[in-house]
């Protein structure tokens, strides 16, 4: 057996394991966008049209589920708690907008329970969700 005894040097760079890095940053991106989608899953009440959505980053969602529980940005919490939030949160932003989404299960009490706390709270800006109405 002979060996060479020429040194050649590398014509071409070897991309497999950049290759490897690009498959899991991507994994890892497609995981992470899918995972900041984030809320709390409720059945809601259809209307016969779609009103305009507030898509204000500071836009507090407040969602009753089908069991009357309540949630603000998908944080399980009670009224008294509901009302001490909103009321920091409107210290620091006075036209605090307000989205009320109610599960159309639920006691409608609840969801009146919750629009009366926004309201001694001096909060104007209230949306209601609904879905919009097939055809």
């Amino acid at each position: 057996m002979q060996v060479q005894s020429e040194e050649k040097p590398y014509d071409d760079i070897n991309i497999t394991p950049m290759l490897d890095l690009a498959y899991v940053l991507l994994v890892i991106f497609i995981l992470m966008a899918t995972a900041s989608v984030a809320g709390t899953r409720v059945n809601l009440p259809k209307a016969s049209t779609t009103p305009a959505a507030l898509s204000k980053p500071r836009t507090k969602a407040i969602t009753i589920n089908n069991e009357g529980k309540v949630f603000l940005d998908t944080v399980p919490v009670t009224l008294p708690e509901l009302e001490q939030r909103l009321t920091q949160l409107k210290a620091q932003t006075p036209d605090l907008p307000v989205v009320v989404r109610g599960d159309s299960q639920t006691q409608y009490q609840a969801v009146m329970d919750v629009i009366d706390v926004v309201g001694r709270l001096g909060i104007t800006q209230v949306g209601l969700a609904t879905k919009a109405a097939t055809k």
